[in-house]
């Protein structure tokens, strides 16, 4: 199992996700660059996501939608706020309308994602900020946890095939 950790701090408005992979950080940070890869795990294995738009660069954005079971869909949006290819990417994500249009609803968190390397492995560490106590107890019981456990599980597979050019 690639998870490690998952670490709650309501005080400090973060969840922690720490996991470790048997490829190196340039083989990982592609999952993260190559929206065909991320489509393939961002999302738990019964919500499998779509990436409509997605623009890898600082300032850049990315829209997608996850389709659940019965066909449902759930869209979200990103706007990367910082890149140090391969080690740190930093962005601002939230739910979206069917149009890709940020709802201010559930509000924003912002993500940071660091690629650390272990001697040919690697350890990635996803450190997710929420704006209020209330928006994290609600991404909490909507299952964000162990959704992006569930999701991090999809990622071995994808790394034990060739690396693209």
């Amino acid at each position: 199992m690639t998870v490690i950790s998952s670490t709650k701090n309501p005080e400090a408005l973060s969840l922690v996700l720490v996991t470790e992979f048997d490829a190196d950080v340039k083989r990982v940070w592609q999952i993260w660059e190559d929206p065909r890869q991320l489509e393939r795990w961002w999302g738990p294995p019964t919500w499998p996501a779509t990436f409509s738009q997605y623009e890898f660069t600082p300032g850049g954005a990315a829209s997608y939608y996850m389709t659940g079971p019965a066909g449902e869909k759930g869209y979200g949006w990103w706007r990367i706020t910082y890149i140090e290819a391969p080690h740190r990417l930093e962005f601002d994500e939230g739910f979206a309308d069917d149009n890709g249009a940020p709802v201010g609803e559930m509000g924003a968190a912002h993500e940071t994602v660091t690629l650390e390397d272990l001697g040919g492995r690697t350890r990635m560490t996803v450190h997710s900020v929420f704006e209020s106590e209330e928006q994290m107890n609600q991404m909490m019981e909507m299952g964000m946890e162990e959704g992006m456990k569930e999701a991090a599980g999809q990622i071995d597979a994808i790394l034990a095939e060739p690396a693209r050019a």
